[in-house]
């Protein structure tokens, strides 16, 4: 098991790890958090080669995806670099990319009734308000849980806060901070139930965020 006790915080450059094998050749990871070697919960930076493919496969629990880089595609399109993507459990799929593209993928994760699949392209979907100076792009909602891009515009600061059900970030652009440190693009940080920041940025800054699922 790796980084399975959701009681403790967990912060990773995931530029600065390495990449491990897949089963499938040309398709690469980033463990960052994982229950078993190739079956139940696990949230990795997923990188395929140009024309590297995975024979189809179903999702128990879910498979969540934000694409990072490239192009990702299975049969039902093709997913560029900013796409947000849920397949709930019951969808099977033969993934692949043309050129090659990096992913975040979340598996195995899903709430039992949570059954829509989710299709969002963030380039051409509006910013809404959010706190203060900063925008919220909502990508996923379900019971507790909230998915969504939040731009920090160079300055911003949010008030002091507690994550009730834990909160999960990876830093697409910028870099985010708070009182415990500095996480440039491509961070991932999962905070505990209740665990609390104060958190700032002095450059404009995106990042994918998810609340109340731990």
């Amino acid at each position: 098991m790796l980084n399975m006790d959701f009681s403790q915080r967990v912060n990773i450059n995931t530029l600065n790890e390495q990449w491990q094998p897949s089963p499938a050749p040309g398709v690469w990871r980033k463990r960052l958090a994982r229950e078993d070697a190739e079956r139940g919960h696990a949230t990795s930076i997923v990188k395929y080669d140009t024309g590297s493919s995975f024979t189809t496969h179903p999702h128990p629990l879910g498979e969540e995806i934000l694409v990072l880089s490239g192009v990702f595609s299975d049969e039902t399109g093709d997913y560029p670099a900013g796409s947000y993507l849920r397949n709930p459990e019951g969808f099977s799929h033969a993934p692949f990319s043309l050129q090659g593209c990096e992913l975040l993928v979340k598996l195995h994760q899903f709430q039992r009734s949570d059954i829509e699949q989710i299709r969002v392209d963030t380039n051409n979907t509006p910013w809404l308000p959010g706190y203060g100076d900063l925008k919220v792009m909502p990508l996923h909602q379900h019971k507790t849980e909230s998915t969504a891009l939040v731009f920090w515009p160079a300055g911003a600061k949010f008030q002091p806060h507690r994550h009730f059900g834990g909160e999960e970030i990876y830093v697409i652009s910028g870099v985010f901070m708070d009182e415990f440190g500095q996480y440039p693009a491509g961070s991932w940080l999962r905070s505990p139930h209740l665990s609390q920041h104060n958190p700032y940025v002095e450059q404009d800054t995106i990042i994918w965020v998810k609340t109340g699922h731990l």
